[in-house]
């Protein structure tokens, strides 16, 4: 065993380490003074203990005014002397300049800007692979810079004021100019053809991945469109990486739905599950059904939903795109948290709906529609203009007309009263005219049918009226007897 060891120490060297595929020139290839390998040694650029929650940042290096000062380009200087020069360059941008006060370090942040820039032209330009240990310190720096406690969202203030997260104002990040250039360095490095997953791994682990992911709650929308990108091109490119990102994933939005209602990023993360929804095999694992079941669907009930409804409809369509089977617990799933009191949240479901439905097989939908057109009943007597034109503009829609047709002996019978009220009585025209329309299609299409749902609902109309009728006399005739017995009362005390 320990001569295999120390075989494998002094491996040869492969075609694949020629120096040419190396910007700094092969591993090994610079003098022993020129690279510091014992990162031990090295305190200004290591990471210390999380003391913040949910992205702790890692304690930059002391900030010293001589420590920032402009180096040579990587290309003006050999190729032996890059590697020095690169991790040199990497410790100007570790370090962290107060940017509450712009005219504060002026010099030192332009020096900081332009050796990010340069960063990120070296690696845009392809200019060869890096070695390990450049790697490694630019994900410490990259770490230093963009893990650090997001400043407290205005809603987390202990006035009095409650305001709604969607009139909140955006809050920039000041630092923006230096962190956009970390971000878009960052994922130059990850989406780089030169970038070797084996070696990236080791350094995005599932601890950088994780504290990325809390990074999505920044206020800053510049910044969450970076974070997207990169997860997105992480999850791609590191297969190993994809459950664990999917599962804190899962915990975010239990955290969103069943704690805090509160969280920037969700139709982020949910345009990066709308790709990745997009690419399940069939057929589909149990695993991804139960996230629909337990995560998706119930990210319908906060209400800050319409801030990310696009992307959530997106993402629950494309499920029942994939295997229709699941059409009837997705539309289960939309009644179960059918908004009450929210107009607005109303229509945006039934954007929803009829996005489910055209995707909807007749076997699923003859499971859920007996619930689902009693809904639809009430959405189409609605007060709410909105809510009674958008439901009646289900019948726009050939393949929802079809699925109607084929089961108008169950629906008709649902909805007949509703259409009947809103052609008495609805105040908007625009819902008048359209439930003539509707009643009109329901007629050419079963005219015997219509005739018995009309006899049905007369009878009923009139039984209810005959029980009205009755109510009143049994209220008058309790009325006259009290009338006699105040009478009796007042002659026999007189």
């Amino acid at each position: 065993m320990f001569k295999k060891i120390m075989k494998g120490g002094h491996r040869k060297p492969s075609k694949s380490d020629s120096a040419e595929n190396y910007a700094f020139g092969p591993p090994g290839s610079h003098k022993p003074g020129s690279v510091v390998v014992n990162h031990a040694s090295r305190p200004v650029l290591k990471a210390p203990e999380q003391n913040c929650s949910p992205s702790a940042p890692i304690a930059p290096p002391p900030l010293s005014t001589a420590a920032v000062e402009p180096l040579p380009l990587l290309r003006d200087v050999p190729v032996s002397e890059r590697q020095s020069l690169f991790l040199r360059k990497l410790q100007i941008c570790s370090y962290q300049l107060d940017f509450t006060n712009m005219l504060k370090t002026v010099r030192e942040k332009e020096v900081k800007r332009r050796t990010l820039l340069e960063l990120v032209d070296f690696f845009q330009s392809g200019s060869g692979k890096i070695t390990e240990v450049c790697q490694e310190e630019m994900i410490k720096m990259v770490a230093i810079n963009i893990f650090r406690c997001l400043p407290p969202a205005s809603h987390e203030n202990t006035g009095p004021e409650v305001t709604d997260p969607e009139e909140e104002e955006t809050h920039l990040d000041p630092s923006w100019p230096h962190l956009q250039l970390v971000y878009e360095l960052l994922l130059r490095y990850v989406v780089s053809s030169d970038t070797d997953t084996k070696v990236a791994k080791r350094y995005i682990d599932h601890s950088f991945v994780l504290k990325l992911i809390d990074l999505f709650d920044s206020e800053d929308p510049r910044e969450r469109e970076y974070l997207k990108t990169i997860l997105h091109r992480i999850y791609g490119k590191f297969m190993v990486h994809r459950p664990f990102i999917r599962k804190a994933i899962n915990n975010i939005f239990y955290r969103f739905i069943y704690e805090t209602e509160r969280y920037n990023g969700i139709g982020e993360l949910l345009e990066i599950l709308g790709s990745i929804i997009n690419g399940f095999a069939l057929p589909m694992k149990e695993e991804h059904k139960l996230f629909l079941a337990r995560a998706l669907i119930p990210l319908h009930k906060p209400k800050p939903m319409a801030t990310y409804h696009h992307q959530l409809s997106y993402c629950v369509t494309q499920f029942v795109e994939k295997d229709y089977k699941l059409a009837d617990t997705v539309i289960r799933g939309l009644l179960k948290y059918w908004p009450v009191t929210n107009c607005q949240k109303e229509v945006l479901f039934l954007g929803e709906l009829e996005e489910v439905l055209e995707a909807t097989q007749s076997a699923e939908f003859q499971r859920c529609m007996v619930p689902l057109f009693r809904q639809i009943a009430r959405c189409l007597n609605s007060p709410h203009f909105q809510v009674s034109e958008r439901a009646l503009f289900f019948w726009n829609n050939e393949h929802i007309v079809g699925l109607i047709a084929q089961n108008r002996h169950v629906v008709l019978p649902l909805i007949f009263e509703a259409l009947e009220k809103n052609i008495l009585g609805h105040w908007n025209q625009a819902v008048h005219g359209l439930t003539v329309n509707v009643r009109k299609m329901f007629v050419e299409v079963d005219a015997e049918l219509f005739e018995e749902c009309r006899r049905q609902y007369e009878e009923k109309t009139a039984g209810a009226r005959e029980v009205e009728d009755q109510r009143e006399m049994t209220w008058k005739r309790l009325a006259d007897v009290a009338g006699e017995r105040e009478e009796g009362i007042w002659l026999q005390s007189n």
